[in-house]
């Protein structure tokens, strides 16, 4: 039976999942990238995008590929899709992936502005959807089949199916850091009372990798 998954995302040790001030320079927010140091030394990250190398077999390296494995279709919110904000002022961004993302299946965007579909490499197609979680959603399970659905971010995307219960499970990584400011996953939730809980915990060297399901 499909899913609806968060798989690879990264939290510091006070609960931010971004940074803060995203911009063009910084798509994670200012100090975003240390919530993923357990991601970026891994074969799986290497192979994504284009390159040789990398850690192969360890811990990171086992979830990492999980996090993108048995996945149809995917739901972003729009700043994971990029910087630019209201309405579109054309069509050149794309995306922060280049010609080819790293998605490879139907790629659902949440936001508030309409836009035509956008066709890529590699088998990923933008849909950009405006009639909020559940109708991307909807479209989402329908795209995936018997494959599951990733909810790939950012944190106010997260945090909106998590309040709605439509998630079912989440792999996240709590890094050794403290951010101090960003954007907080956990605030004002109540995930016990939601359903969730801790499955399964397993530390690497750079992070702890927790996974959550819901009852």
């Amino acid at each position: 039976m499909s899913k609806v998954r968060v798989a690879g995302f990264g939290i510091s040790l006070d609960g931010f999942g971004a940074g803060p001030d995203q911009s063009l320079n910084n798509p994670l927010g200012k100090r975003g990238t240390e919530l993923f140091q357990w991601f970026f030394h891994t074969r799986t990250f290497c192979s994504m995008i284009g390159k040789e190398g990398g850690t192969a077999g360890d811990v990171d390296d086992q979830f990492a590929h999980r996090a993108m494995d048995n996945f149809g279709a995917f739901v972003l919110g729009r700043n994971m899709f990029g910087p630019v904000r209201g309405p579109w002022p054309d069509d050149s961004w794309k995306g922060w992936w280049g010609t080819n993302p790293p998605y490879h299946a139907p790629t659902f965007i949440l936001t508030h502005h309409a836009r035509e579909p956008i066709v890529m490499e590699g088998g990923t197609t933008f849909y950009f959807v405006t009639g909020g979680i559940e109708e991307a959603l909807h479209r989402a399970k329908e795209a995936a089949g018997s494959k599951d659905v990733k909810i790939g971010g950012g944190v106010s995307t997260i945090r909106q199916y998590l309040q709605a219960g439509l998630i079912d499970s989440l792999h996240l990584v709590s890094a050794p850091v403290f951010l101090g400011s960003g954007e907080s996953l956990f605030h004002g939730l109540d995930l016990s009372a939601l359903g969730y809980s801790v499955t399964s915990r397993q530390p690497s060297e750079h992070g702890t990798h927790l996974i959550l399901e819901k009852a």
